[in-house]
């Protein structure tokens, strides 16, 4: 007869092979039923799981650091960003295929805020992308000199949700801003982008240089999404201020 360590592994059950005495132990000590100890082993299966897609998914977003919305300092923003914030995390801008983004100067927030809802959307079985807008140009650019960008713009769609991290703090060549816009363009309206940036609208021209890709690029990004300007004195800049004075 097998163990049953080798019949949970033949049914690819890690968490009933890893766990079943401890289980087996709480059923004793509750004087579990049959039928609740059976719910017990698989309830504690489906959790195992859960959290490992949880895991999976945020690791497959590539995520420079692990950043969380209940981390934020909410209290330090304006009311009114706080409160774009809270509503956000709801979440039903990836529902209804709207952007969001998230404009100011470095370091008051826009990244973390950003990943915190990327690792939120994880948490909600989302599949996520992060990169940031130059090393996507890259990508881009070297799908299209292996002949992969048809497959690589494939792939891009099929995310729930869709990070560009740093837009602004490098231009592009012509060729870069067209291929950029024409990889947005294929999730506008239909599937939500995270874009954060230090620049207002009206300063995106000096990105793309052109005139027209530019204000096509922001009616399209722009339409519909919830634009947060965060203001204020970097945080990194606060906690040197504040190493420096100890």
């Amino acid at each position: 007869m097998k163990t049953i360590e080798q019949l949970a592994n033949n049914l690819k059950l890690a968490n009933i092979r890893d766990n079943y005495q401890s289980i087996i132990s709480e059923a004793m000590d509750n004087n579990a039923s049959y039928e609740d100890f059976l719910n017990l082993v698989l309830t504690s299966e489906v959790k195992a799981r859960e959290s490992n897609g949880i895991n999976r998914r945020i690791r497959m977003a590539k995520y420079p650091h692990l950043k969380y919305l209940h981390d934020l300092k909410l209290e330090s923003f304006p009311i009114e960003v706080s409160n774009q914030i809270r509503e956000l995390q709801s979440l039903r801008f990836l529902d209804e295929g709207r952007n969001v983004i998230l404009v100011g100067n470095p370091g008051v927030g826009k990244t973390h805020t950003a990943i915190g809802l990327g690792i939120a959307a994880n948490m909600k079985g989302k599949n996520v992308l992060y990169i940031t807008v130059p090393n996507l140009i890259t990508e881009l650019k070297e799908s299209m000199t292996l002949n992969q960008l048809t497959n690589y713009k494939k792939r891009f769609i099929t995310y729930d949700l869709v990070i560009l991290d740093e837009l602004g703090y490098i231009g592009f060549d012509k060729e870069g801003s067209e291929l950029l816009f024409n990889l947005l363009s294929m999730r506008n309206e239909t599937k939500s982008i995270v874009i954060t940036t230090n620049l207002a609208f009206t300063r995106w021209e000096e990105i793309f240089g052109d005139p027209t890709l530019t204000a096509a690029m922001v009616d399209r990004l722009a339409h519909k999404a919830t634009v947060i300007n965060i203001k204020g004195d970097s945080y990194r800049i606060k906690e040197t201020k504040a190493w420096l004075s100890n």
